[in-house]
């Protein structure tokens, strides 16, 4: 059975940072890519951030130079460094593999920002 686990979710005050991190275990054939996605209350879920397994980024505009996505690939884990935060960041945060035809997910982290 495959999980994806992720911690590092918490309560910050703006300008604050965080660090997420999430770890994939079970039998995966092989991970294409993996990604920070976040649904806000009231909103759809939105990508933050995603990571090819070649190492190619992409980010949601509002997150650009704030945001930064790392991978493990060995450790099949991936990393989201989250600086100088905003209210607007506040979301359930969620961690994603793709292993090609399938993707996986993990429970959600929490991040809140504020004062």
């Amino acid at each position: 059975q495959v999980q994806l686990v992720a911690a590092g979710g918490g309560s910050v005050p703006p300008g604050g940072s965080l660090r997420l991190s999430c770890a994939v275990s079970g039998p995966l054939l092989k991970i294409d890519a993996m990604g920070w996605y976040r649904r806000a209350p009231g909103r759809q879920r939105d990508l933050v951030a995603t990571m090819t397994s070649g190492g190619a980024t992409n980010y949601a505009d509002s997150v650009k130079a704030r945001f930064t996505i790392s991978s493990d690939n060995a450790a099949r884990a991936v990393y989201l460094q989250m600086n100088t935060l905003k209210p607007e960041d506040t979301a359930v945060y969620y961690c994603s593999a793709d292993e090609g035809w399938h993707d996986y997910w993990g429970q959600g982290t929490q991040v809140t920002v504020s004062s």
